[in-house]
């Protein structure tokens, strides 16, 4: 994999259960080209300052908010182009936090957590705002729209971060012994329930998983058998992200953008409610095969 025109190991990519570099499989040419290598350079300029992650997540929110101002309060064109940039810009500052994170070691599910809120918030602001801009039928198209893309959203970040756990050992949210409620600062105990919340609904997202993740977990225990478990579901388990660039964010800010250039913001919250729905559907499907297919093959190196 290419960072920063730097050439990447597997052995490299993870070091205790962190991943020093984004595997290529997940990168989409906007992201590989350019926005996660800007989000590296920013990271590197941070890293020994006190920035912390968290203050960068905070601050990717505010960049959406920022987008939502220009879309609404500024008229023409000029409008339109600040609010793509500053959408744009939310897309590079929201990959810097987790490159800073890595950085320093400060990686941690409660940090994920609030990424995913900023995210969250962010977009609920954006969306509740477009709405009133545009008024009428707009607030039904706003709020189905707003509906489909939390579950288009924790569907396929859920199928990313749970590719990553079986097949790099990278933990998440699922995983009990690193998950939120495991923590005990204040942060942790506040977000417990949303992340129980989120996890629930990655669960029904993403059918049949349950018996692959057992034995990724009892494959992960043993030494003889974890790269052999890993092997397998980066082969198997790479079909489940066919969806990922379509059902993401990259394209969704851009045709936001083409959106509020024909007009309306309508287009956008139909295409969200219409086209993606279809794609969420036939993600989910896809997800219930390839975890099906995982665990006979899976089941074959535990029986080895």
């Amino acid at each position: 994999m290419m960072t920063s025109g730097v050439q990447v190991s597997a052995s490299e990519r993870r070091s205790e259960g962190v991943l020093k570099a984004r595997p290529v499989e997940l990168e989409d040419w906007l992201n590989r080209s350019i926005y996660h290598p800007l989000s590296r350079r920013i990271a590197l300029a941070l890293q020994h300052t006190p920035v912390t992650p968290n203050m960068i997540s905070i601050t990717s929110g505010l960049s959406i908010v920022a987008a939502t101002a220009c879309y609404t309060l500024v008229e023409g064109p000029l409008g339109i182009a600040l609010g793509l940039f500053f959408h744009v810009l939310w897309h590079v500052i929201d990959g810097a936090d987790g490159d800073l994170a890595r950085l320093t070691g400060k990686s941690s599910p409660v940090g994920e957590m609030i990424d995913g809120l900023c995210d969250y918030v962010g977009h609920i602001i954006l969306y509740t705002a477009l709405a009133f801009h545009a008024g009428g039928w707009a607030w039904w198209a706003a709020a189905f729209a707003a509906a489909s893309r939390i579950l288009q959203a924790n569907h396929i970040e859920s199928v990313r971060r749970t590719y990553l756990w079986r097949a790099y050992g990278v933990p998440w949210l699922r995983q009990s012994k690193s998950g939120v409620a495991a923590r005990r600062s204040v942060a942790a105990i506040l977000l417990a329930p949303v992340a129980a919340v989120y996890v629930g609904l990655a669960g029904l997202l993403i059918p049949r998983s349950a018996q692959a993740d057992a034995l990724v977990e009892r494959l992960e225990a043993a030494p003889a058998t974890r790269e052999q478990a890993r092997s397998v579901s980066r082969q198997v388990g790479r079909r489940a992200l066919a969806w990922q660039v379509p059902l993401g964010a990259n394209l969704r800010t851009l045709f936001l953008g083409a959106s509020m250039a024909l007009g309306s913001p309508g287009w956008f919250f139909l295409f969200e409610a219409t086209a993606l729905n279809v794609l969420l559907a036939a993600s989910i499907v896809r997800q219930r095969r390839v975890n099906k297919d995982l665990t006979q093959a899976l089941e074959q190196v535990a029986g080895r």
